[in-house]
């Protein structure tokens, strides 16, 4: 049971939902930065004064990382004479954060009318509060459409925009010489060679394993989970796994996995009886859960597991 999970969900049922902005994994914590297209934390996901983006108080790495990715784009494209709005891409909305029922009552509320968030956004296409991403629009194709035929392409030369670089098979990162190439760089420094890279996953692996080996082991956990598994199996619903870092996205990736990976859009008629499906399942997987929850989500910030998911 972990924050990215319902990420996982909604890719598989991403016929449902607006697409996600990827962004790096990188754990590299941002510094605070200058005008040459760095932002200082603090403040909301909006532009500052100056046209940067401020980094919210609350943010993630990855989040950081993306805002002081998106300020060094801006700072480079002025000096090569063009306008670039940073786009701080997309945002979770409040029930997407709201469907791992850390916060039960958050939960039960949202649950009522969204599920776990997988056929939500099929029967409410123009709700805001839907689960799932929401993809602000690029703040940059106006000013790009606006631009003569010829400097159109000066521009996305100039950004990087143009097809992604293979090596081997593999993403070699934004074109050299771009501003998303010198950006990424500031950011996030030079490439690691791969036994430095090698050594960084394995410390990386090493933490999550401790992390879920406390939560796994954690007796009181155990316990709880195999009472949270006993009332689903009451309710007639399949438990796959007790372990405390598993039971918690039991019925919702069951759900999930019901979508054929071809699955076509649903239209909002499709997939109201499903819908209605997902909501009974998602509150009974609440009431079962909420003693569990209620000691899991103290231990888990404590020891922040990923898993399969890293």
């Amino acid at each position: 049971m972990r924050f990215r999970n319902i990420w996982m969900v909604l890719a598989a049922a991403s016929m449902l939902s607006l697409p996600a902005c990827s962004q790096s994994d990188s754990d590299k914590s941002p510094s605070a930065v200058s005008d040459d297209g760095d932002v200082q934390s603090g403040g909301s996901p909006s532009a500052a004064p100056a046209g940067a983006l401020t980094i919210p108080e609350d943010a993630d790495p990855d989040t950081k990382n993306h805002y002081l990715t998106e300020n060094a784009v801006a700072a480079c494209m002025k000096k090569r004479g063009f306008n670039y709005t940073p786009n701080p891409g997309s945002t979770q909305n409040e029930a997407s954060s709201s469907i791992d029922g850390a916060d039960y009552a958050l939960a039960k509320k949202y649950r009522q009318k969204y599920g776990f968030g997988i056929y939500s956004r099929a029967v409410y296409p123009n709700d805001p509060a839907a689960p799932g991403p929401v993809q602000n629009k690029d703040p940059n194709a106006p000013y790009r459409a606006s631009l003569p035929s010829a400097q159109q392409g000066a521009y996305d030369e100039a950004l990087g925009a143009s097809e992604a670089a293979e090596d081997n098979g593999k993403y070699a990162g934004p074109p050299k010489g771009s501003c998303s190439a010198e950006a990424h760089l500031k950011v996030y420094g030079p490439a690691k060679s791969a036994a430095e890279q090698g050594k960084e996953d394995a410390k990386r692996a090493e933490r999550d394993r401790q992390a879920g080996q406390a939560l796994n082991g954690d007796q009181q956990l155990v316990s709880l989970a195999q009472e949270y598994a006993s009332c689903l199996r009451k309710a007639g619903i399949t438990v796959g796994s007790t372990q405390p870092t598993s039971i918690g996205d039991t019925v919702k990736f069951q759900v999930s996995a019901q979508i054929p990976p071809d699955a076509k859009p649903l239209s909002k008629e499709e997939a109201m009886p499903k819908l209605t499906r997902e909501i009974d399942l998602a509150l009974k997987d609440l009431e079962c859960g909420k003693n569990f929850r209620a000691a899991y989500w103290p231990k888990y910030k404590k020891n922040p597991f990923v898993g399969n998911n890293g």
